[in-house]
């Protein structure tokens, strides 16, 4: 079946998702939609976010999406349960891999840098209540971080600060695995591996959503099984240049204000 992949994000972190979803399944057609022009979600109340992720819904449906991909930690533990009541496609949601994490420390220590939506979300407690049970996770919200990301400041002194500031109680504790769990986070990994020993792992989602999104369309039988050359879009209703720097000169970013 040729119809398209959708993903949102509130800004453009959700393409450490999509680059994930196009390296597993490079046939499938895929529209990316940033929602930056109200970056960062995690600051915002949920009645807000349901607001966004209904907007980002709507627009991916009316561009024929088989599936969406919820590309960021804060709509989906805010509204994800909210989507899949009241729309008929099936939806990929993101958790903070701190499964893994509690799993497999030896410290009995893990970190965890997400938004204040995410970490004050029901569904983290849930999750964090199940298998964290005699693991100190030390929580720390990356307050900051999106807005510089998203004006293409990676790698700012900026960035540098805030990152070794919200580090510092981590390796105080003595963590072993530090959980990213903004979608946004996984283009700090340089210059977290900078600030870390090198024992500490990092994980994220990304691989996790890929490999769930193709158990999900083999399972309703939506793979596209062609090996066309798939059709790759890509909107933003911010800067378009921000996420033309993280894809890549060989993708095209369209603005679109919504």
């Amino acid at each position: 079946m040729e119809q398209t992949i959708g993903i949102f994000d509130s800004g453009v972190g959700g393409t450490s998702i999509w680059k994930e979803l196009n390296t597993l399944l490079p046939h499938e057609h895929t529209i990316y939609l940033a929602d930056s022009k109200y970056a960062p979600y995690g600051s915002k109340s949920k009645d807000e976010i349901i607001a966004l992720s209904k907007k980002n819904t709507e627009f991916l449906l009316s561009k024929g999406c088989k599936i969406i991909v919820v590309a960021c930690n804060t709509a989906t533990t805010n509204a994800i349960h909210y989507l899949r009541e009241h729309y008929n496609v099936p939806f990929i949601g993101i958790e903070p891999a701190i499964k893994p994490a509690a799993l497999n420390t030896k410290t009995k220590a893990v970190g965890i840098l997400a938004t204040k939506g995410t970490l004050s979300s029901e569904l983290f407690h849930k999750t964090t209540d199940l298998f964290a049970n005699g693991i100190k996770v030390v929580e720390q919200i990356g307050e900051g971080i999106v807005p510089l990301i998203e004006s293409g400041k990676i790698a700012s002194d900026e960035m540098k600060a805030l990152l070794k500031m919200y580090m510092k109680p981590m390796l105080d504790a003595n963590i072993d695995y530090l959980v990213l769990g903004c979608t946004h986070y996984p283009y700090l990994v340089p210059q977290l591996l900078e600030l870390i020993p090198s024992h500490i792992k990092i994980i994220d989602s990304g691989e996790a959503v890929a490999k769930q999104t193709e158990a999900v369309l083999r399972q309703h039988e939506c793979l596209n099984h062609t090996t066309n050359t798939p059709t790759l879009q890509f909107y933003s209703n911010g800067n378009p240049k921000v996420m033309s720097q993280l894809l890549g000169d060989s993708y095209t970013v369209e603005y679109l204000d919504f």
